[in-house]
């Protein structure tokens, strides 16, 4: 199969998340990347494409330059990864999709449910495919347990928690570092939440990606940190369909905590836990049963999960291998896509899953400013 191209726009100036979308994009040998506006830097931009493999003649001043380009050629560019700063991502992914090119965006995808709502519409009006990458919800282990829930593992799911503390804001304030991060704490640049946009909605997509049960509202407390404009610790009471609750504490000031996701699902027959730090491995409790430990890989798991498997079982995959697996789903789908095949079911995260996240932050943002009351989700 021809390798499908790809551009991106930012993830130079040695951006973590770029290297990160790259790697994933070419993990497993199906795209390559041609084209690119890495930083608006012009020197940065050019060390960042020679380190990248990337032609001189492909190198991009903007984002506009670049897709009128690549739009025209016959080798252009399939899709773009868009890895720059949230407040950017709607103008420049309305400029691809205008120009016919695929798009893969770094989430949240947009500041405002409207904007998000404005980019899925282009997208299903020119036919283009639009993922978004949401990370925890991609490990393969996670698909092992949806499957197993939808096969009645654990029974009729009665409780969920879920939590995602870090620490990096409270670090960088003390070691006065922050400034590095002045456009997560800008309401105008951020959309006017943080924590939650950043990192609740990780949690809003694991537990829809797990379950596969619908949010239908919110109860949700904002703790602000020495004075910020805007939230840096959310504890969310959880409803979903069924009147099935749930609990969601997400936090950048939790001294002592790195990348802490953690799931668990309780069900009237068992239960399934899932952390971050343990990527491989899924915690299972039947009811008076002995606890399992499952891990990905093995010849007991669905094939779902393991399909998304690369090593054999005992090596672990991680971070850069969730990655891989969405743009294994995205580019598989695109070259089924391009070559009219019939549509098949492609596992990654897409536009909707995104409008999901962001109906899950407008309603937490509504719910704080109305004196921390049950708010239903959007539409």
């Amino acid at each position: 199969m021809k390798k499908i191209s790809f551009g991106m726009v930012g993830g130079g100036n040695g951006a973590f998340i770029g290297d990160v979308h790259r790697r994933g994009a070419v993990m497993d040998n199906l795209a390559v990347l041609s084209a690119g506006c890495f930083s608006r830097d012009l020197q940065k931009n050019k060390e960042t494409a020679f380190l990248w493999g990337v032609p001189e003649d492909r190198i991009y001043s903007g984002y506009e330059e670049m897709a009128a380009a690549e739009a025209s050629k016959s080798d252009g560019i399939d899709f773009v990864s868009i890895v720059t700063p949230t407040d950017t991502h709607y103008a420049i992914a309305k400029c691809f999709l205008e120009h016919g090119i695929h798009v893969v965006c770094d989430k949240p995808v947009t500041t405002t449910l409207e904007e998000c709502r404005k980019l899925q519409r282009l997208a299903g009006e020119k036919g283009l495919l639009f993922c978004v990458t949401y990370t925890y919800a991609s490990y393969a282990v996670i698909q092992q347990a949806r499957e197993m829930i939808r096969q009645g593992a654990i029974g009729n799911i009665i409780n969920i928690i879920a939590e995602y503390p870090q620490d990096w804001l409270i670090v960088s304030r003390a070691s006065g570092a922050s400034a590095k991060y002045a456009w997560r704490l800008d309401p105008a640049r951020s959309g006017g939440t943080a924590c939650c946009s950043d990192i609740g909605t990780h949690l809003e997509a694991l537990i829809s990606k797990m379950t596969g049960i619908r949010l239908e509202a919110v109860l949700a407390r904002f703790i602000h940190f020495q004075g910020s404009p805007l939230e840096h610790d959310i504890q969310v009471l959880l409803r979903y369909e069924n009147n099935i609750p749930g609990l969601l504490w997400a936090s950048q000031i939790a001294a002592g905590n790195d990348c802490g996701v953690r799931i668990r699902v309780f069900g009237e027959q068992g239960s399934l836990e899932w952390t971050h730090t343990r990527p491989m491995e899924l915690r299972y409790a039947p009811l008076e049963g002995p606890v399992q430990i499952l891990t990905a890989n093995k010849p007991y798991c669905y094939s779902a999960c393991t399909s998304l498997c690369r090593l054999p079982a005992g090596h672990p995959e991680g971070f850069y291998e969730a990655f891989g697996n969405i743009y294994q789903g995205f580019c598989r789908h695109l070259a089924a896509l391009k070559k009219g095949k019939a549509a098949e079911h492609f596992t990654y995260p897409t536009i909707e899953d995104a409008a999901a996240g962001l109906r899950f932050t407008a309603a937490c943002l509504r719910s704080e400013q109305n004196g921390n009351v049950w708010t239903a989700l959007d539409e």
